[in-house]
């Protein structure tokens, strides 16, 4: 991209809307070779325009107010465009007539939408997702910098050409702002995503005529959810372990594994979640944090025995010691490492084990899984929920027998 623009003005009458003898008058803004054109609200007599000169003829009074009016137009216009370059604007034909007229909002702008979203959203949206807006913002901004030479970008330059460069910036490693952690492509589709959704925010506000994403498909890289078997969650159970860091966070992720909750969600846990369900036993009732999705689970015997082994630990309200989310996962490689799992275990890995080897391996259907879960949807649990081998043995087995029943009865 050049730094700098090519900028002409220029006065001509407009034959096609002439009344009579007279014609009225316009300005041709050119930027780089794009144009904007805008009339001046005059009329003036065909024979006394010079069309070389685009300036009025002769010396009469009413043709030098005329040429003075149109020199105050031109100096205005020129002011205008030194204006938006002085400000880091991306300067076009049509940003320099918005700004004559009066009509270039500054919040029309990908950068003041982003920042227009956040203020709307600070007390909304979780601080985790504040972050990322963030720094897809500052993605965002250093592309603006890097291929428009501009500090800000109107809101209407932002097409599906502009999406398709923006994802190709995203993929080249030396745009990406961290070295050590460098952006995947879920990564880079996040970034795109929440782009696509501050344009649903800008044509809600009536900032944009069309979303630039009409044709755009984000392309998400399909992973299978890790969960541990049967037998890998006997092992994690049963191991001994003689360091106490390793047997709370042991005992935290079991806990997890037969309740579904989230890493963040069994930190948040106090002695408040615990209340009494409608079958006379223990529950847990507690809004979750990422959705904010109310849930109330019954415990089964195994979390409750590792409920009871931490109960008035410290003398503290929370339930369960839980140390940070980068120490747990560390301490359950190292517990996995014990066991002889060789899959990557995680905090999470304890949800997506509730969902498969716990409930629905056992028959529990879907749709209660997906309510423990605290899932809004169920194509939700759908992706977390993996059925595993046995299940469909088993299912496929019944299938098998009601078929051989049809037969004889036949």
């Amino acid at each position: 991209m050049k730094t700098s623009k090519r900028f002409t003005i220029l006065f001509w009458q407009n034959l096609a809307k002439k009344k009579g003898n007279d014609a009225p008058l316009y300005a041709r803004i050119t930027v780089d070779g794009k144009r904007a054109e805008m009339s001046l609200g005059i009329l003036f007599p065909l024979d006394a325009w010079n069309g070389k000169m685009n300036r009025a003829n002769g010396k009469t009074k009413e043709a030098r107010i005329l040429n003075q009016d149109l020199d105050g137009i031109y100096t205005d216009l020129t002011d205008c465009f030194k204006q938006l370059k002085k400000e880091g604007r991306f300067v076009t034909a049509q940003t320099v007539k918005a700004r004559y007229l009066g009509t270039d909002h500054s919040d029309e702008t990908l950068l003041g939408l982003s920042k227009y979203h956040f203020d709307k959203n600070r007390y909304k949206l979780a601080p985790g997702t504040l972050k990322n807006y963030s720094t897809t913002e500052t993605y965002l901004q250093n592309f603006i910098i890097k291929n428009f030479k501009a500090t800000d970008i109107p809101l209407e330059y932002i097409q599906y050409s502009f999406v398709v460069d923006f994802e190709l910036y995203l993929r080249n490693p030396q745009n990406h702002l961290s070295r050590t952690r460098p952006l995947k492509n879920n990564g880079i589709m996040k970034h795109i995503e929440r782009l696509n959704k501050l344009m649903g925010f800008a044509e809600k506000l009536g900032w944009i005529e069309k979303h630039p994403f009409e044709k755009y498909q984000l392309s998400y890289t399909k992973f299978k959810n890790g969960f541990l078997t049967t037998k890998q969650l006997e092992y994690f159970e049963n191991i001994e372990l003689n360091d106490l860091k390793l047997e709370r966070v042991r005992d935290v992720f079991v806990f997890c594994c037969y309740t579904g909750l989230s890493y963040i969600d069994v930190k948040m846990l106090t002695k408040q979640s615990l209340v009494m369900g409608i079958d006379g036993n223990m529950w847990l009732s507690l809004y979750r944090k990422k959705s904010d999705e109310p849930i109330k689970i019954p415990l089964l015997d195994k979390a409750k025995a590792i409920l009871e082994k931490y109960n008035d630990f410290e003398c503290s309200e929370r339930l369960f010691p839980v140390y940070s989310n980068q120490k747990m996962n560390n301490y359950l490689k190292e517990i996995a490492s014990l066991c002889g799992i060789d899959i990557k275990v995680t905090c999470h890995i304890a949800r997506h084990t509730f969902a498969t080897t716990v409930t629905l391996s056992n028959g529990v259907p879907i749709a209660t899984v997906s309510k423990l879960l605290g899932h809004a949807k169920l194509s939700t649990t759908q992706i977390y929920a993996n059925v595993v081998e046995k299940k469909l043995q088993e299912d496929m087995g019944k299938l098998q027998e009601a078929l051989n029943n049809d037969r004889e009865s036949a």
